[in-house]
This record gives structure tokens, sequence and C-alpha cells, in this order.
């Protein structure tokens, strides 16, 4: 869900915040600027400092269509954000006595079962929510991703058995999505109720998120939500909204920042709420295990203005060290939106950032800048992310350019390849089938599963074709390498992103294709 950043004009304007001078004008101009900077229709943003909010305000619009105004009643999808409201629930169980964190998975789904059959047998529920399963970055995240809607739950369960692993058990860091899905179902499995109603009636409820649904289809009043945004023909343009129903523990809640506050509040209290903290959603001691380390994720930027030492994932939550003190935070991304929420609990300090556009620097920008005037550091970080997206765009463009360089030469060469050869129906032993046909002398992809990946493959060299999507909001054209039989004929293929940026859930290098039947 990376997109393309369109640059107007060359900012010079520094915005510095301090502790002392912060006011909602102050805050209203940083937006501005990252508005600009970034080409983001609407933001919504909230501050609470010492058990107070200090700021909640909405900029920009909902959507470029309606032009309705953002404000904090504005409903955004938070995304991964919905992974700590996962590793809560299961809090809330623990607290009931139903499980542990180290309860076996296999105690609660029989079925669960990963292609190791030793991690199968060992895999626990915390497990599920530390990114350490030896999976790949994504792993089978085309179940759900970019509308996978005809996997259900059961059938995502099931499959998980044919993802390879990458990495030995518990030994490294790589996100998933997948396995808060499990985590999910070990919610409805134990409490009899589905993840969604366990969590608008033992969270959302008790801490009156009255705005807020588990699900998409849950939102009452639809007027109240943001359109996702993405570049679409070199414009910032309104996108469909991902709705992918079986995701909803990974990803799937949707909130603003009225709501979004007493969410933070009850964490920066350690599982309190209510009238002088007189009520416990959660134990001190789940709450601390919760923002406990679990595993290790190595430290490599090259620009680290808070002299981080370590980083590690906990329990639905990403904990480092900024400045000597602990950071608590997670970011929430799907296609047209981004989020994240970070915290400072030492300082009692909770930012929330929400937009409807994908550019990661804006939210990065925003709560940097807060951040930074509760820790006397000065950083343009505007200027910073957005030279940074500027990088990373121009390396992209570079690769793209020389891609349709070659693919163009291929189309100059008449009757060099036979489009025939690799014509059929091949299938992957979790993703399903895919269809390869000629029409009007075009080789077309079509997969059974996942509508929006359906487009023309294009020759670029040798037994290599590229993909490109009908859909071109999706940054997400894929290298197609296909395998011949003794005769030259395609008997398979392997697929791999082209652009640099292509969002990791499109994990096409994870499905391994298999011909089943010859030419269509």
């Amino acid at each position: 869900m990376r997109f393309i950043f369109i640059l107007f004009f060359i900012l010079h304007t520094t915005i510095y915040l301090s502790a002392q001078s912060i006011s909602s004008a102050a805050v209203d101009s940083l937006v501005a600027q990252t508005q600009k900077a970034f080409d983001v229709p609407g933001i919504a943003v909230a501050i609470i400092k010492d058990g107070k909010i200090i700021h909640s305000k909405g900029y920009g619009v909902q959507s470029l269509v309606t032009n309705k105004k953002v404000d904090e009643h504005t409903l955004f999808g938070i995304a991964s954000n919905t992974k700590a409201f996962t590793s809560t629930a299961l809090g809330i169980l623990i607290d009931e006595g139903k499980l542990t964190w180290d309860t076996k998975v296999t105690d609660i789904i029989p079925e669960f079962k990963l292609y190791n059959p030793y991690v199968t047998e060992e895999f626990t529920i915390r497990d599920l929510l530390t990114h350490r399963s030896g999976l790949g970055l994504g792993a089978g995240d085309l179940m759900i991703w970019p509308d996978s809607t005809l996997f259900s739950k059961q059938d995502i369960i099931r499959n998980l058995r044919y993802l390879k692993p990458v990495s030995g058990f518990r030994t490294k860091y790589d996100y998933d999505n997948l396995l808060y899905i499990v985590a999910g179902e070990v919610i409805a499995r134990v409490s009899g109720i589905s993840w969604e109603r366990f969590i608008e009636t033992r969270i959302m409820k008790p801490l009156q998120m009255t705005g807020s649904a588990a699900s998409i289809s849950h939102i009452k009043d639809k007027s109240a939500m943001i359109s996702p945004h993405a570049p679409l023909n070199g414009k910032i343009q309104p996108i469909q909204n991902h709705i992918s129903e079986q995701a909803n523990a990974a990803g799937g809640i949707w909130s603003n920042l009225t709501d979004m506050s007493r969410w933070v509040l009850m964490q920066l209290n350690e599982g309190k709420y209510g009238d002088s903290l007189s009520r416990k959603l959660i134990s001190a001691e789940v709450h601390s295990e919760m923002w406990t380390p679990q595993t290790i994720i190595p430290v490599r930027t090259v620009y680290i203005p808070y002299k981080t030492r370590f980083a590690s994932y906990g329990l639905g939550w990403n904990i480092s060290d900024v400045a000597g003190y602990k950071q608590v935070m997670h970011t929430g991304g799907l296609a047209g939106i981004v989020t994240q929420v970070l915290l400072l609990p030492e300082l009692k300090l909770g930012i929330i950032v929400l937009t409807n556009q994908q550019a990661s620097g804006a939210f990065t920008a925003i709560s940097n800048t807060i951040k930074d005037c509760y820790l006397n550091i000065k950083t343009e970080w505007v200027e910073f992310s957005r030279k940074k997206q500027l990088r990373a765009e121009a390396y992209e463009k570079q690769v793209n350019e020389n891609v349709w360089k070659q693919i163009r030469e291929q189309q100059q060469i008449k009757g060099n390849i036979d489009l025939h050869s690799f014509t059929g129906t091949y299938r992957d032993e979790w993703f399903g089938d895919v269809t390869i046909s000629l029409k009007n002398d075009k080789l077309w992809f079509r997969a059974a599963r996942s509508g929006k990946l359906n487009g023309e493959l294009l020759p670029y060299k040798g037994n290599t074709l590229v993909a490109t999507w009908n859909d071109r909001s999706m940054n997400a054209d894929a290298y197609v390498v296909f395998s011949l039989d003794k005769d030259g004929r395609a008997s398979g293929f392997r697929m791999e992103a082209i652009s640099p940026l292509t969002d990791f859930s499109f994990d096409f290098q994870d499905l391994e294709f298999k011909k089943v039947t010859q030419r269509q």
C-alpha cells in the first residue's frame, strides 16, 4: 500500500513545538504543513497528557468526492492497531482463568497445523501474537489481501500447514497477520461468542467507545466514515474500502479520535478506567506482560535522533527506547489508510494520528514532532520524512522504468515467443487456481479466489513475464517466472513483486504454482 508521491513544492518552513508552547494552533500548523507535503485529504490528531485529552481535532475532508469535514467523530480504519485489542481480549480471558499466554493453540483449536509438526505441537497463544513463528513477512496474506473474500476463516487456518518457514521457530521477527486471525478464533472458541462481539461488548462498551465497530459491516453511520485515498493516474483519488471480514482480528476495527483517546487512557492507566480509575478492564499483571519485550527486532535505522538501543515486539505492541524513555507504539495500514498510536508511559503521553491516504511519512512527521516537544529534541520531521519518501520513490521509478524498457523492446520483436505455451490452469496449495489464457492475442492472468489479481501478462525476458493488474491503484505488478518441461512448455511458475515499495501483504514469493490443465 505504498504510493507515488507528487511533489508540488519545496518546503522551507520548519515547525518546532515545545512542551511549554504546545497549543492547538501549533498542532494546526504542523498538520497543515504535513497535509501539503504528503497530499493527504484528511487527518485526525489527538494528544493525551497526564490523564487529560489536551488536543483532539480533525483536519481536511473525509473524501475528495463529498468534501465532508473530518472531526473527532470521523471513523477511520485503524488496521493493525486492532492487534492490541486482540491481545487485550486474550488478557481478559487470562484474568478470568480461562487460558494462559502459554496455553497450546491445539488445546483450543485441534485442527491448527503448521508446516513443521514440532512447531505445531509447541505453538502457544503467546506465539500467535509475537511474530516469531518462523514464517516469512506477511506469509499467506494473499488469502486476505487485496480482496480475497472467497477464503473462509476455516480455509485460512487449514492452509497454514502449506506455508513453508523461512527461519527457525522463535528465532526471528517477521511480521504476520494470519496468526492474529487464529488468535481471534481462540477468543471465539474460549468465550463462546464471535471475536467481533467480544471486542464490542467486553472492551468497547465498558470504555464507552460508542462510535467504534469491530467490523466495517457493523458501522451504523456510514456517513461518518472516511474514504481511503491512493495515487491513481498520477493523482490522489478515493478508492474502495478493502473489506476482509475474516481478518478482523488482525486489522478490522474502525474507530475515531474520541473513542481511541478512551482506549489510550486505559492503556496509560495500566488497564484502569472510569471515574477516579475505579474500574479495571485487565489486571496490571496482564497489562505489564503485554508491554514486555517478547521478540527482539534488530535496530538498523541509519538516522536515529532518539539514540534507540533496542526494539522489540510485545503482545500486540512495538516496544523500544527513545531518548531514555520506554515507547509503546503500533501502526496500521490498509489500502488508502494509515494510522499510528504512540505512547510514552513514563511521560503519561499518548499520540493518535489517523489518515485517509497511504503516506506513512505523514503520521510519522506529526507524531514524532509532537513527541519531540516533550523530549527537548528538534528535528525537521516533515522535511526528513518527505526526503526519505522521495528517495524511495526515485529508486522505485528507476526499477519500473528499466522493466518497462525491456517490455517495450520485447513488443517490437514479432513472433519471438509462443504465448500458447504458457496457457493453462495452475494451482498453488494454499492460494488455489490461476488461469492463464489468450484473449485477442494477449495473455491474461486471473486468480480464481482473488478478483483484483486479474490483468495482462507481458513478455519480459526469456521465460519471465510481467503481470500488470487492471486495478492500477495497486502498486503490485509482478514478475511471473515460468518453469518449462522438456518440450519447452510451461509446467509451473513462481512470482515476485517488481517494485521495492509493493506492500508486503502481496506475498507473491510464497506462491508455487504447478500446471493442472493444458492450454486454454
